[in-house]
């Protein structure tokens, strides 16, 4: 989570919220991360899960990323739960709860949805105190 909470510092800068994301194969080596790039790239899609979970699939040569783990610093939307269920991660861990928009057991659980192929493990608020930290300073800034 510390690799995430590192990643996501770097979203400000370009006026980004700041989420992090970090793909682990497993035995632990960094395959791909990411940090909201939304209003840097343009690019709607841009979040900090999608960003990583590319570069990973990139690194692996494959789009299956079994056996991997996402770590990221915010439950994730339902975009990035549905592309984790699609990527077949096995394990996603994150810090802080999003009762707004969180699709991994907030306001909705697409990533265990049983009528889907697919359901990863979920662990739930690692550093939370810290990714929330970082979110509320972003937008108390704003």
């Amino acid at each position: 989570m510390r690799q995430a909470l590192d990643e996501a510092a770097r979203a400000p800068g370009t006026g980004d919220v700041p989420v992090g994301a970090v793909v682990l194969s497993a035995d632990g080596t960094v395959l791909g991360t990411g940090h909201n790039a939304r209003e840097a790239t343009g690019d709607p899609t841009a979040h900090a899960e999608i960003l990583a979970l590319r570069a990973a699939a990139d690194n692996v040569g494959n789009w299956r990323l079994t056996d991997c783990t996402l770590v990221v610093t915010l439950e994730p939307c339902t975009m990035c739960a549905g592309a984790l269920v699609l990527a077949r991660i096995d394990r996603v861990v994150y810090g802080a709860r999003d009762a707004k928009a969180g699709a991994a057991g907030s306001l909705w659980d697409v990533v265990r949805d049983r009528r889907l192929n697919h359901r990863p493990e979920v662990i739930t608020g690692v550093l939370e105190a810290e990714c929330a930290e970082l979110l509320t300073a972003f937008f108390r800034d704003r």
